[in-house]
């Protein structure tokens, strides 16, 4: 609590002998004194200056005590500031009268120096002690809001990261249950390739060395066009081959987003992770009803092995890439016939870390919306279609668990974020990382 030294008491009175009188028991007491003659300098002085009290008389030249007392307590910084008034007057009217306006307490003239010392270290005491209390409820205020936030905060990444490993456990289930049967199709395919290949060259063999063939025999391979039936075999298999192996990719995908729920950092390839969001998020790429397919251009830069947690990069990029769908999904309605909505998405190396750009066509933002982007339940979108947690996790994730940063520009009608991180890290691991790599 503040001592008397730094205290300041404002003492306004027209009488001279008044201020001396009172000046010199307060500088006794080691309070600091500012005195002022009239309401109007006392005013001026408040303003440049606050006192940590005033002693106020009430009939002055000018604008009176009351009057004085009425500006100071309209004022929202110097409401505050406790009020004692002097006066000769006993009348009860303007006892009542002082108080309503805000005074805190009275003093009768002719000063007793004691009575004044005593009630001048009553008010300050008491100020201070609201003061300090104020601080300290402003202070637990903050506190509690904080703690909220973080709460609801954590509530919510709860939620989402619940929502991630049951889409990532069913993704997992059935990429496992996929991966069986394409992987017996297509070890057999090798072997068919072979068998079909010795058939054809045993039909060769029967042809050469059997010049005259069976009238039936040979109505039948017309029938099937024969000549084409062996030129066709081949490819057909080559064809089943190929379909296989892209659906032994697709689950590979399928895979590596699943680890959606994995927090440990490894080194992984970006542009997998990416592909494999961009096959989640297919079905929402194909054309509507009110708008055509997503053209989604890829410009892939030569990149390492990237220092991450795919998981949690996954997420950012379903968050990013599924806010890009809704806005286009959302601009359709106003585009020209000929509009074409589209998704670009590049990679590149940028120093020692690596730069994802993930842009849409799907209109502009305005600045009162860019700068509360990331802020935690933020969205622009109507009420139960997000949760305004997306942006937020995913700028938590870039840069607190990567040490990175992802940011937004906007270019006339094109929107695109850039998140940038090290392409190896340095920030040391969090406790449940720790673990996972122990």
């Amino acid at each position: 609590m503040p001592t008397s030294e730094s205290d300041i008491i404002l003492i306004v009175d027209d009488t001279p002998t008044n201020l001396a009188v009172l000046s010199e028991a307060l500088t006794s007491a080691n309070y600091q004194v500012a005195v002022a003659l009239d309401g109007e300098t006392a005013l001026e002085q408040v303003g440049y200056k606050p006192p940590n009290l005033i002693l106020l008389d009430v009939m002055m030249p000018g604008i009176d005590g009351f009057e004085t007392c009425r500006q100071l307590k309209a004022n929202p910084e110097t409401a505050q500031i406790p009020i004692i008034f002097m006066t000769a007057l006993s009348d009860t009217v303007d006892k009542v009268k002082g108080l309503s306006l805000g005074a805190v307490d009275y003093i009768t003239k002719p000063f007793q120096q004691e009575e004044v010392l005593a009630r001048v270290n009553v008010h300050l005491e008491l100020y201070h002690l609201n003061h300090n209390l104020d601080r300290q409820v402003k202070e637990r205020t903050a506190e509690l809001s904080e703690a909220l936030d973080s709460l609801q905060k954590a509530q919510v990444q709860l939620v989402q990261n619940e929502k991630m490993s049951s889409l990532g456990q069913l993704v997992a289930g059935v990429a496992h249950e996929i991966n069986n049967p394409v992987n017996f199709i297509h070890g057999n395919l090798s072997h068919a390739k072979e068998y079909i290949a010795d058939l054809l060259e045993l039909l060769r063999l029967y042809q050469e060395k059997t010049p005259t063939v069976n009238p039936d025999v040979e109505a039948f391979a017309e029938e099937i066009d024969f000549e084409f039936l062996k030129e066709d075999l081949p490819k057909l298999l080559k064809s089943m081959e190929v379909g296989a192996g892209r659906i032994q990719g697709i689950i590979k995908s399928l895979k590596t987003f699943s680890r959606a729920n994995e927090t440990q950092f490894e080194s992984i390839n970006i542009h997998e992770g990416i592909e494999s969001t961009l096959l989640i998020l297919s079905n929402r790429i194909k054309a509507k009803s009110f708008r055509r397919d997503i053209q989604v251009k890829k410009i892939y830069g030569e990149l390492p092995l990237i220092d991450c947690s795919s998981g949690q990069l996954n997420q950012v990029f379903t968050n990013i890439l599924s806010n890009a769908i809704d806005a286009l999904d959302e601009s359709a309605s106003r585009q020209p016939q000929d509009w074409i909505p589209r998704i670009d998405i590049r990679t590149a190396i940028e120093g020692d870390q690596v730069a994802i750009t993930i842009a849409n066509n799907g209109g502009t933002m305005s600045p009162e919306v860019q700068d509360h982007l990331f802020e935690p339940f933020f969205t622009t979108k109507p009420r139960g279609k997000g949760t305004g947690m997306g942006l937020s996790i995913s700028h938590q994730i870039i840069t607190e668990k990567h040490g990175g940063q992802l940011h937004c520009r906007v270019e006339g009608d094109r929107v695109e974020f850039v998140i940038e991180i090290p392409i190896q890290q340095t920030i040391a691991p969090t406790p449940h990382q720790a673990k996972s790599q122990s």
